[in-house]
């Protein structure tokens, strides 16, 4: 078992270009079933998360390809370019 703490601290990265996304900031959870539906990323520009111009990226868990001791890795998604 992980805790969401220990997610956080991963970074998070594209396998289709090796471009760092950031850290996870969020989580978006089904409150019926209990499951992470989604991850979510602040916008670079963003400061501790709520100032900034860049809008947050929000990551479907079945995109996620592999869970690491350091980073998580993610499929290449359109929207993030």
């Amino acid at each position: 078992m992980i805790h969401i703490s220990e997610f956080q601290m991963k970074e998070v990265v594209n396998v289709g270009d090796g471009k760092r996304l950031g850290n996870i900031t969020d989580f978006d959870i089904n409150l019926m079933t209990g499951k992470i539906e989604a991850i979510v990323i602040s916008g670079q520009g963003k400061v501790l998360g709520f100032f900034g111009k860049d809008e947050d990226i929000v990551i479907p868990w079945k995109n996620i390809v592999k869970v690491g001791a350091d980073v998580i890795l993610v499929r290449q998604m359109k929207n993030l370019e």
